[in-house]
């Protein structure tokens, strides 16, 4: 990730979802007047694909009858995946 003195690495878990902050500390702008250094926010932003093939348009079915298997927990990523689905194959 670029930033003022050069790019870092920035390690983003898995399951992060669109919307997510994460402050690299001490990487903002100098105060003019001297001081510490402020932080730099970043935003997550998660895009889905637009064009997909039917193979992956399969393999998006198959994950999500694995999700409806399982319950429970993965409720919540099944209910997430349903809309994304819809939206992708609305296109």
């Amino acid at each position: 990730m670029p930033t003022l003195d050069g790019d870092v690495q920035l390690k983003v878990p898995a399951e992060t979802q669109s919307g997510r902050v994460f402050r690299l500390r001490d990487k903002g702008v100098k105060p003019v007047r001297g001081g510490a250094r402020g932080d730099l926010f970043c935003r997550v932003v998660i895009e889905t694909p637009v064009h997909l093939s039917a193979e992956q348009r399969e393999l998006i079915g198959r994950l999500e009858e694995s999700l409806k298997a399982h319950g429970g927990q993965a409720r919540a990523a099944r209910d997430r995946l349903s809309r994304g689905r819809e939206a992708l194959l609305c296109r």
